[in-house]
């Protein structure tokens, strides 16, 4: 088992490398000269030498990227372009949303996902069936941003259950974290719980066919047992892969979500970056990001292997 996480975590250092390199590359990817790219048109000839100068433009790309990553290693992203603020600083301040959006996504998505796959996969064939596997597709179909925009609509403006906007510290208040939260991470959990679903339900189709199943409804269990104990715990396995990949895609959906519900994270601040084109926020938050996709990815490798010894060889 060591060995098996040394090589992943081996494997893991080169792909936050060439993440770094592409996040790097954000500067000279618009066309034309890169410092009038950042300060945007109405620009002087003053504020784009600032900007060479700042950035360290002038010089070759191979000396600016060591210059840069030799920074981010040390934990130093610069200063913002537009508030000149420390990057590392604004990251710091926008984690704890981020964060709790996220997690909260993913336990909704679980407590959702996986006992209406499982309910599918018993209940296979039938109206049960057919009703989670309508709301699986009709899930994964629409879009995050857009059911972001009806929860508000219903339960915000219309019942007023929810705050619209904002969000609330879990150190200011427990009961104001979770109402400024419920939505958003509703929102968000929708679709992930869909493909939950979707997948357990076919775990459980598989599962349910073997041979060890038969054998324990011939000796009596109880099904309830039987599913919880017996299949339901053999069908984890491919789940725990979705559920790894799925805390990827949520990292990456609270851009989105974060701008929908005015939340001070990391994907809202990213949103500004781009609005404000800048570039050293943006870069950060990026490689922030991928890193920490990179991360999950491999405490699903190793969750993988704990699980299924087979993995290892």
């Amino acid at each position: 088992m060591t060995g098996y996480i040394v090589r992943r975590i081996l494997t893991s250092i080169p792909v936050i490398f060439v993440i770094a390199i592409m996040t790097f590359s954000i500067t000279f990817i618009a066309p034309g000269d890169a410092a009038y790219a950042i300060a945007g048109e109405e620009a002087t000839a003053e504020d784009i030498e600032y900007i060479t100068e700042l950035m360290g433009l002038d010089r070759p790309f191979l000396v600016q990227f060591g210059s840069w990553f030799g920074r981010v290693f040390k934990g130093d992203f610069g200063r913002s372009l537009f508030t000149g603020h420390n990057v590392t600083e604004l990251l710091a301040n926008r984690v704890e949303p981020t964060v709790s959006l996220t997690i909260m996504g993913l336990v909704l998505s679980i407590l959702i996902g996986v006992p209406l796959g499982a309910v599918a996969g018993w209940k296979a064939h039938t109206w049960i069936d057919r009703m989670i596997m309508f709301f699986s597709v009709l899930g994964f179909s629409v879009p995050a941003f857009s059911l972001g925009f009806i929860l508000i609509l219903v339960f915000a403006v219309g019942l007023g259950w929810f705050p619209a906007i904002g969000y609330v510290s879990f150190l200011e208040s427990v009961p104001g974290f979770f109402k400024s939260m419920t939505l958003p991470a509703l929102s968000i959990a929708v679709g992930g719980a869909a493909i939950i679903a979707r997948m357990t339900r076919s775990s459980m189709l598989e599962v349910l066919n073997e041979d060890y199943i038969r054998t324990a409804r011939a000796k009596g269990l109880r099904e309830k047992l039987i599913l919880r104990r017996h299949a339901l715990r053999a069908a984890s396995l491919p789940v725990a892969t979705v559920v790894g990949l799925l805390l990827a895609g949520l990292l990456t959906g609270v851009v989105v979500t974060e701008t929908v519900f005015t939340i001070p994270g990391l994907g809202r601040l990213a949103a500004l970056a781009v609005f404000r084109r800048d570039i050293p926020v943006l870069q950060a938050v990026v490689l922030v990001l991928g890193a920490v996709t990179v991360f999950a990815n491999l405490v699903t490798d190793i969750v993988y292997a704990y699980l299924d010894p087979r993995v290892r060889f």
